[in-house]
């Protein structure tokens, strides 16, 4: 079976997003931790919570996949950035206990001009920090664009941190589409020289999840600006040849395209009558 989902409003609590999962035809879905732009995290309902395992384990979920807010930037050059950047991730690394043995995906940040190994410094300094080895949750590096002064732009950047993390079992990469295409990695025409190449830097085993999107802007543009599936310079070939490979076809997909549900919707039943396993 294909494992892909969406990105959910977790507004409306844990059991709302496994029902509308179920709705669209997902069997596993993304949702941020708390507001995308920051601040305190809604409190967990214990009830709640469970409620969406049971839904999960009826229907036989995937990995789910929570996402830090696009705030947190652990290699600020301000201090006090990044000391919220620890403190949201810690306090979601608690929260994620909720939900164990699922996935916390968080970008890797911007150096604003400190440089990149300054920014890796900084980085692997708060995921030493915040680790735990009690934890079941594994935390992703997400593959960057390369806009601006994000570090992750490069599957050596994201080598670099990983290396530097002491707790490195508890580490892995999500693969966003249209972020590696931006950033210069040929997956349209060059699909398996892209993951050999992961797999030379990085690892395959690193490799845990995928964001499903297509791009509204042409390849190595350093852009990162998301489009529907079939929609963008990818093309839905493409999107289809990434969920059928045989190196990625069990990993969990979720789409982040500019969509409702109803768009969400109609992209998971184009995959799955387009899925080959």
């Amino acid at each position: 079976m294909l494992n892909i989902g969406c990105h959910l409003s977790a507004s409306k609590g844990y059991k709302a997003m496994g029902k509308e999962a179920l709705k669209i035809g997902a069997n596993t879905f993304q949702f941020f931790t708390r507001n995308p732009r920051g601040g305190k995290a809604k409190e967990i309902d214990p009830k709640d919570v469970e409620a969406l395992l049971e839904i999960a384990r009826e229907n036989e979920f995937a990995t789910m996949l929570a996402h830090a807010p696009y705030t947190l930037n652990a290699c600020s050059a301000d201090e006090s950035i990044r000391k919220f950047a620890l403190e949201v991730m810690e306090d979601d690394i608690k929260r994620m206990e909720y939900l164990p043995n699922n996935l916390y995906n968080f970008h890797p940040g911007s150096h604003v001009k400190q440089g990149v190994e300054v920014g890796i410094k900084y980085i692997t300094d708060m995921l030493n920090a915040v680790l735990k080895p009690e934890q079941t949750t594994t935390v992703l590096l997400e593959t960057m664009a390369g806009k601006g002064t994000e570090v992750g732009r490069s599957f050596q950047e994201l080598k670099q941190i990983l290396d530097g993390v002491n707790l490195s079992e508890k580490m892995g990469v999500c693969l966003d589409t249209c972020h590696v295409y931006d950033a210069g990695y040929d997956i349209v025409n060059h699909l398996d020289d892209v993951l050999e190449e992961f797999d030379e830097i990085i690892g395959l085993d690193k490799l845990r999840s995928i964001h499903l999107n297509d791009s509204k802007n042409p390849f190595e543009s350093h852009k990162d600006r998301h489009e529907k599936i079939g929609e963008g310079s990818l093309g839905k070939e493409a999107i289809i040849r990434v969920i059928n490979h045989p190196k990625l076809y069990t990993l969990p997909f979720f789409l982040e395209t500019p969509n409702e549900l109803s768009g969400y919707a109609e992209e998971i039943k184009i995959l799955r009558e387009a899925y080959e396993y």
